[in-house]
């Protein structure tokens, strides 16, 4: 068994986590961690982990969480930076959820974060979490930099066309969607039920966090720099990202055939007849991205349509693949959740 410990598990992504690892069947949960919640049992704050989990949050001082072979880091960015050396150097795995370890220039990520990072020598042996790319890198890795939600669903969108150098990479356009869920289990005024529910709205058009990211794996697919405007947008609903990617081709090219090649064998990619439609209610609570390409009218503009639940294969979902490769397993081991309908 895989002796697992989860640092910040009252969040979203920390629930989620807990959801999928209680029914892995090479795992056994030996902490769970929280400040404010120590000592309070974990099925008592999420109901619907009785019977599952019956373990109480601990002290994060208290835990002994060198005793784990991995720890997953479900907390907020600037937490896995400040912990994840001493774990290393005991040899336990890494696989952080927030974005401490994602962006390998370190200027770049003290930008974006507002915050000096606290531990660059890791960032420089960290993986990319994205298996369909870096599956042999996890392998290996001591570090896992698990991706963002919205880079999962966008990059997984964009990499057959500019793998294959097919559209042009100056003017790249992802016009994205996420569930309220995305911004976290916390309190703030544009998530509560009276100010989300029936709207919806654009952010971050001048610049989001999640934008380089996108970036530097586009750029690494692409073996060339990327121009790539990104625009996300909040919906009403609970889960669920959807983003409609755009390019412009360059070269004639069988698009379903391409996409159909390069998931092909892919457990967690699932491309979509043609001409169809991907919804966000297809994924719900399983660790699947759904594609479709589409040519409007025949032209030069390529249409994208990548759909992901932002909790599951935008995070805890991908996670846990992660800790599959890492540890030997087949990637579908406890991941073979059917989505939720209605």
């Amino acid at each position: 068994m895989i002796k697992v410990g989860v640092v910040g598990g009252t969040g979203y992504t920390g629930v989620e986590l807990l959801r999928l690892l209680a029914q892995h069947p090479n795992v056994e949960i030996r902490a769970i961690t929280s400040r404010g919640e120590a000592g309070l049992p974990v099925a008592d704050m999420f109901p619907s982990l009785r019977r599952r989990v019956d373990l109480c949050f601990v002290d994060p001082q208290a835990a002994d969480l060198a005793a784990c072979d991995v720890v997953f880091f479900a907390t907020p960015n600037g937490i896995a930076m400040q912990q994840a050396k001493a774990l290393v150097d005991a040899g336990v795995k890494v696989i952080d959820l927030a974005a401490d370890f994602r962006i390998t220039d370190i200027a770049e990520w003290e930008k974006w974060y507002g915050m000096k990072h606290a531990c660059p020598e890791l960032v420089a042996e960290a993986v990319y979490g994205l298996p369909e790319v870096n599956r042999e890198a996890v392998a290996s890795a001591r570090v896992v930099a698990n991706p963002g939600c919205y880079p999962t669903a966008v990059q997984l969108g964009f990499l057959p066309l500019v793998e294959a150098g097919v559209v042009e990479l100056g003017s790249l356009i992802a016009d994205a969607k996420s569930g309220v869920s995305g911004a976290g289990r916390k309190a703030e005024t544009h998530i509560l039920f009276s100010e989300s529910s029936d709207n919806f709205q654009a952010y971050g058009v001048a610049g989001h966090r999640h934008l380089p990211e996108i970036r530097q794996g586009l750029s690494r697919f692409a073996g060339a720099p990327v121009g790539l405007t990104f625009v996300p947008h909040l919906t009403p609903m609970i889960r669920g990202i959807h983003a409609t990617l755009y390019a412009r081709l360059n070269k004639e090219v069988d698009l379903q055939a391409l996409f159909e090649e390069r998931f092909a064998g892919e457990a967690f990619v699932d491309v979509m007849p043609k001409g169809a439609h991907p919804s966000t209610r297809s994924v719900r609570s399983a660790n699947m991205c759904r594609v479709a390409v589409h040519r409007p009218q025949g032209g030069d503009v390529v249409v994208v349509l990548s759909v992901i639940d932002n909790l599951v294969k935008g995070a805890a979902g991908q996670a846990v693949q992660n800790m599959n490769i890492l540890f030997g397993l087949p990637e579908v081991t406890g991941l073979g959740h059917v989505p939720v309908m209605p």
